[in-house]
């Protein structure tokens, strides 16, 4: 999930982002319907001229949803780990069997989010592979520590350390949304030895809406992002906003508004989302990312990183749609670096891996074969 969900659809009032072109201030949530311009880039690019198309039909069979218990049979085999000797991080991995030539996957979820969000990806690619999946800290059942200061740069290098430590093996990073920012930042500063390849589903291009990315229409916006961080600072106005955000029908239609299939959004799915929110420290991480530095810029971390780049990117996304400025910035890569393959997947919205399953499965699968043959 976009860290900004929360405060763009639910609260006083709601802002939405559209198209990545500007904001649009409303009392009551709706779906966003995000419209492509007709000549958007839905082609692969090899980076030597040739462009094969690779735009997925949305009549495709729909996966079936993962059981409840499926959720629990990953909550009650999740792992402890202490990160700097003072932090606990809740993980999962799919089994201790080591798979000869293929490397380990470690998934990255987005804002609100937490490792169950992979239910729908874990057994499949637990088949091949070794699957490791991590609650970033202040999400799912990791420490949220009281006043912690929470940073892009926090969490890319949580995942480098989790690489060194605990999974010890060179790793596929798979994120999506901020976890995709994150699993970015920690490519560019790692070494060959620690990350195999990057996965990136709907990539952010900040931890908030103040992240900047050459669009004047959005930095006129920026007095009304700076006038929400003074809002969420205050803490009764904070702890109200964020008590209507966990209500169990509003969270329904945040997801609904950002899932291109409606069937996806279950009540297991909303209980994922809401029950971390019940925690303690989760208001204090909640408005600690809203209104902390938006990070690194993609735009500058992406020419640094040579390993193979893997783009899943859902087109009908509200919140970084392919023809706003980051969807933009990272459609025009596969004509300009090799190591970087795109791919569209139609009728998908911001969480390709839960929202369409399948379509995601159909590319990824290949791409990860392709990378343990080249190994």
């Amino acid at each position: 999930m976009e860290v900004t969900s929360a405060v763009q659809y639910v609260g006083i009032e709601h802002v939405e982002r559209l198209n990545g072109r500007g904001l649009v201030l409303s009392s009551r949530p709706r779906k966003v319907k995000v419209p492509l311009p007709a000549h958007r880039p839905n082609y692969l690019s090899n980076g030597k001229g040739d462009r094969t198309s690779v735009i997925l039909s949305s009549t495709s069979t729909t996966s079936t949803p993962a059981s409840a218990t499926e959720v629990e049979n990953i909550k009650q085999r999740c792992l402890t780990w202490q990160w700097k000797g003072q932090y606990s991080i809740n993980y999962f991995v799919s089994s201790e069997q080591l798979h000869a030539n293929h490397p380990p996957l470690l998934l990255v979820h987005g804002f609100g989010a937490s490792l169950p969000h992979w239910r729908r990806n874990i057994k499949t690619l637990a088949q091949n592979y070794t699957v490791y999946a991590i609650d970033l800290l202040g999400f799912g059942a990791s420490d949220k520590p009281p006043g912690f200061q929470y940073t892009m740069e926090t969490w890319s290098q949580l995942i480098l350390d989790f690489l060194n430590e605990v999974i010890q093996k060179p790793t596929v990073l798979i994120g999506n949304s901020v976890g995709s920012l994150a699993c970015v930042i920690a490519a560019a500063d790692s070494s060959q030895n620690l990350v195999r390849g990057i996965v990136l589903l709907n990539c952010a291009g900040g931890m908030n809406n103040k992240a900047i990315v050459d669009d004047w229409r959005i930095k006129l916006l920026l007095p009304l992002l700076w006038l929400i961080d003074f809002l969420l600072k205050q803490k009764g106005i904070a702890s109200a906003i964020f008590e209507r955000v966990k209500q169990r029908e509003n969270l329904r239609n945040v997801l609904s508004s950002v899932y291109g299939n409606k069937e996806s959004v279950d009540d297991e799915l909303v209980e994922i989302i809401r029950g971390p929110a019940d925690a303690p420290g989760a208001l204090d991480a909640f408005v600690s990312i809203v209104t902390g530095p938006p990070g690194p810029n993609p735009v500058v971390l992406m020419p640094k990183i040579s390993m193979p780049v893997l783009l899943l990117w859902g087109d009908e996304d509200p919140f970084t749609p392919i023809d706003g400025p980051v969807g933009k910035y990272f459609s025009s890569l596969p004509s300009q670096k090799e190591n970087v393959k795109l791919f569209l997947l139609e009728g998908v919205g911001h969480c390709p891996h839960d929202d369409r399953p399948d379509l995601v499965h159909e590319k990824l699968l290949p791409w990860l074969a392709s990378l343990s043959n080249s190994q």
